[in-house]
């Protein structure tokens, strides 16, 4: 391979880095919009369909498509009147051009639907990707929830009912 080939061959898988940087970012933002909106489609469409989501205590652990399916629609959605995540300080680590790790902290406020009053989680999202036929998606996620407290005296209400 000649000078030009070498120096093209490098731009090229820089080239792909950024962009499996991006959809690897997409896929953390499109999990916390999904979820978010109710968006079942959007949510699933993030998992492989062999993926596994620990979410831990007081949830618990779900595998494939099918243990997706019950963990939003029989546990997470019936909980939860309403949510707002907001993922930050994401890393991204690739062990090869189609397997990488990744890191990203989060934090949700949301309403119980049992409770009328705002709670707050922080955790940290564990995530194991592969790209497969071209496209990236989480293979596994396992959360670390670090403190999920209520937040006494304040309700979650649009600027237009305060």
């Amino acid at each position: 391979m000649g000078n030009t080939e070498a120096v093209i061959e490098k731009l090229l898988d820089r080239i792909d880095e950024l962009e499996s940087r991006i959809a690897i970012r997409d896929l953390a933002s499109d999990y916390c919009h999904g979820f978010d909106k109710r968006d079942y489609e959007r949510f699933l469409a993030i998992w492989w369909h062999d993926c596994v989501w620990d979410i831990g205590p007081p949830f618990g652990r779900f595998e494939g498509h099918e243990g997706i399916r019950v963990a939003i629609h029989d546990v997470l959605w019936p909980a939860w009147q309403e949510s707002h995540h907001l993922a930050t300080n994401h890393t991204i680590r690739f062990l090869d051009a189609d397997n990488a790790t990744a890191v990203c902290d989060v934090d949700c406020v949301g309403t119980l639907v049992d409770e009328d009053v705002c709670q707050i989680v922080g955790a940290t999202y564990y995530d194991t990707l592969q790209r497969r036929q071209g496209t990236w998606k989480i293979r596994e996620r396992d959360v670390r929830i670090h403190y999920f407290n209520p937040v006494p005296g304040t309700r979650l209400a649009s600027p237009a009912s305060s």
